[in-house]
């Protein structure tokens, strides 16, 4: 598993860690269970706070790794209750991250399985194409499909981005059943230069935030 604790919330772009050295951003539309993930891949119950009520997340969240490398959550995006003010704050806060961090190795796009490609989704792909930069794209709660089904839609939701001409990989996840956590972790510890230790690796998830 990932070792992270969490390091610091920033409201602003402009305000990113001078220190660090490489990132991966974790984004997703409301609900679709990012949190989860996060708090999966990094075997914590509540790094990535979970709520009932999505798009709570405003902020952009870092959790260090190692040394100068941050797992980043984004803002969950297309919370319909949101007053439009603060969807708008929300869309500006991670184009401005997208556009101008020069750390972020890679996206990993979370989407629930049984609504994949959503009209958001597209437009963050497409928000994100111009950086160049590899996506990762996890089909989360899998395990709501049968097998068949969630092969099905991986399949689409892969043939669907490479007529897109977009960089990414897709695979099936679920937090619950912890379906696909080691092939999504195996992206994440590459993309930000950090090998896998042996089983003994610490584990600091009893560290809470300040």
């Amino acid at each position: 598993m990932l070792n992270a604790v969490f390091h610091i919330s920033v409201a602003n772009a402009r305000d990113l860690p001078r220190e660090s050295l490489a990132e991966v951003a974790f984004a997703g539309r409301s609900n679709a269970g990012k949190s989860s993930a996060i708090n999966t891949l990094c075997n914590h119950k509540r790094l990535a706070f979970v709520s009932k009520l999505p798009g709570r997340t405003q902020l952009l969240n870092f959790f260090r790794i190692a040394e100068g490398r941050f797992l980043v959550d984004l803002p969950g995006y297309g919370f319909a209750k949101a007053p439009k003010e603060q969807q708008m704050q929300w869309q500006d806060l991670i184009g401005g991250y997208l556009a101008r961090s020069a750390h972020l190795m890679g996206l990993v796009l979370i989407m629930d399985i049984r609504h994949p490609l959503t009209e958001l989704d597209w437009s963050l792909l497409e928000w994100f194409r111009p950086a160049g930069k590899p996506v990762h794209v996890l089909l989360s709660k899998s395990d709501k499909l049968s097998r068949g089904a969630a092969q099905q839609t991986l399949l689409k939701v892969r043939a669907a981005l490479k007529e897109a001409e977009l960089p990414a990989t897709v695979q099936l996840f679920s937090s619950l059943k912890r379906v696909g956590v080691d092939e999504a972790e195996a992206v994440v510890r590459h993309w930000l230069g950090v090998p896998k230790k042996n089983p003994a690796e610490g584990d600091q998830a009893g560290q809470k935030r300040p």
